[in-house]
């Protein structure tokens, strides 16, 4: 198991819609407020809430509010933990650069987790995101 604290900005999507093929994931949010699309459902999280993202299932998460999103991922197996340092040395998300795009696909693969890149654009326009 490993627990990882995160912080999302305002208007922000954190994450393509993805699943995970070896982890269940468990958001606890601390401040702020999250908005999680699953199996085409949405739920609002607010602080001292969480929510299940379990193993196989499509999703994705993002903070709609005014206010920076500060929660904790609470991951089992843990190992999964690896795979945000790893994909942070990548820089900044860019979905315009295949050498970029082809790295992110390639440590997903290594860790089971398959990211549907062409889910973005919908959601940023749809919930008035932002990457």
């Amino acid at each position: 198991m490993a627990i990882v604290e995160h912080t999302l900005p305002p208007q922000t999507l954190a994450a393509p819609l993805h699943r995970h093929s070896h982890e269940d994931e468990i958001s606890y949010v601390l401040e702020g407020e999250m908005t999680v699309l699953a199996d085409e459902e949405l739920t609002t999280v607010q602080a001292g809430e969480s929510v299940v993202k379990g193993r196989g299932v499509w999703h994705t998460f993002w903070n709609a509010g005014d206010e920076p999103l500060q929660f904790l991922e609470i991951i089992a197996p843990g190992e999964f933990s690896e795979y945000f340092e790893e994909v942070a040395r990548l820089g900044p998300p860019d979905p315009t650069d295949e050498e970029w795009v082809s790295q992110f696909l390639a440590i997903g693969e290594r860790y089971g987790f398959e990211a549907d890149l062409e889910s973005v654009p919908a959601l940023l326009e749809k919930h008035d995101l932002q990457m």
